[in-house]
């Protein structure tokens, strides 16, 4: 059966995956709001968003102490099932019918889509899932902000530290997206800058490949010393279990998986992850704080630990409601406002410590390089990383200049 976009919508609307909206102007007497997680609940990202998003947000909620401070905070879900008009149709209803804000989004093209959505209708958009830094570029808002991590950290972080070990040659392997294409660019960008090549790229059709056996072959016979993974997700996790089983790292070529989570290695184990070094801006084993958070929300997701993007729905969440509080909460609806009184405060919370929202909505926090240990080296469940280095937030993200964001004044 052929589906129309109408239908299409209808569907994501209607599966189960839609909590029922309040009425437009429909607002409840007191401190009452509305948070929408847009997210991937059954593709190829459900693992770092999904469930265990939703999970993150009802924690920063209980965290704050919501029921104390008198209000009354509905979650509501949907899948945008990675398509943009999906994602669009239903950021345009939720905000239409009095969400207040929406968070996570898994998803460049469908994160951009929204963020387009959330200026029209000037509401508060939170993105923690997405990578492209277009977020915060050119394509930027004043209802917008984006947490977490995006491709220019990945490429300059991981990238960097792949070329610094010796991997000046490489071969991409891209999921052909906004997400896919701006990651390997970016990374190409730094590749060359230290002296190296791009010998080859490979773009495959998003989501729906499965097998990379083709292009990893390709990759295998271009003499590259690196491959470079621009995707993410079960393709990561595909591409890399394939590629184990075509030898490839054992004749000697280094895979650059350029965004891994850690529910990725899990996915994978530590016999085909040992070695790999990736970047993140959240770990659950980093310090006691991020234990602590941890310790919390794992009752409500026990077979699935944050990723950094689901703990960026925490941070997020947890920030939002301390802004609303203190401007207001009738001008919840109003997101400029909103994300103005964010970024006036100074973020602080378990997950991401102290941090700072910047003009142009970038989430400033440290990244952090790590490389996945041996299974001997693994003590308790989850413990999956070494610490390498720790690049403070002023460096991890592109500098504001020339970046292209209107909302930057000159």
């Amino acid at each position: 059966m052929t589906l129309s976009r109408r239908s299409v919508l209808g569907t994501a609307l209607g599966a189960g995956a839609l909590s029922v909206l309040p009425r437009a102007g429909a607002r409840a007497a007191g401190k009452s709001l509305t948070i929408g997680v847009c997210s991937d609940f059954s593709g190829v990202y459900s693992d770092i968003g999904g469930k265990t998003s939703v999970a993150c947000v009802h924690q920063a909620i209980e965290d704050w102490g919501a029921a104390a401070k008198g209000y009354d905070i509905k979650v509501i879900q949907g899948d945008h099932q990675n398509k943009p008009d999906v994602g669009a149709g239903l950021a345009r209803q939720w905000f239409d019918n009095g969400v207040d804000m929406l968070i996570d989004v898994p998803n460049s093209a469908v994160g951009l889509a929204i963020a387009s959505v959330a200026a029209q209708k000037n509401k508060t958009y939170i993105n923690s899932n997405s990578a492209t830094s277009l977020l915060t570029g050119p394509k930027c808002n004043a209802s917008t902000i984006h947490w977490t991590y995006d491709t220019y950290m990945l490429s300059h972080s991981t990238g960097g530290a792949m070329v610094a070990q010796g991997g000046k040659s490489w071969f991409f392997i891209t999921a052909n997206y906004a997400f896919g294409q701006l990651l390997r660019d970016q990374t190409s960008a730094v590749v060359k800058a230290a002296g190296g090549t791009v010998v080859g790229d490979v773009a495959y059709p998003f989501p729906q490949t499965t097998d990379f056996s083709s292009f990893l072959l390709q990759a295998q016979s271009s003499g590259a010393q690196v491959l470079g993974l621009a995707n993410a997700g079960k393709d990561t996790v595909n591409s890399i279990k394939q590629a184990h089983q075509f030898g490839i790292t054992q004749s000697g070529m280094k895979i650059a998986g350029l965004l891994i989570y850690i529910n990725d290695v899990h996915g994978m184990g530590l016999d085909i992850a040992q070695g790999l070094v990736l970047t993140e801006s959240f770990y659950w084993n980093l310090n006691d704080r991020t234990r602590a958070f941890t310790k919390r929300v794992l009752p409500k997701t026990p077979s699935n630990y944050p990723s950094m993007a689901q703990a960026g729905c925490y941070s997020g969440t947890l920030h939002f409601l301390k802004a609303v509080d203190a401007i207001g909460v009738d001008t919840a609806s109003n997101g400029a406002a909103v994300v103005t009184q964010m970024k006036k405060m100074p973020t602080d919370d378990d997950a991401f410590g102290k941090c700072w929202i910047r003009e142009d909505g970038r989430f400033m926090c440290p990244s952090f390089l790590f490389r996945v240990k041996k299974p001997g080296e693994s003590s308790t469940p989850w413990d999956y990383y070494d610490l390498l280095h720790m690049t403070p937030a002023d460096q991890t993200f592109a500098p504001m200049a020339g970046e292209g964001c209107p909302l930057v004044k000159s």
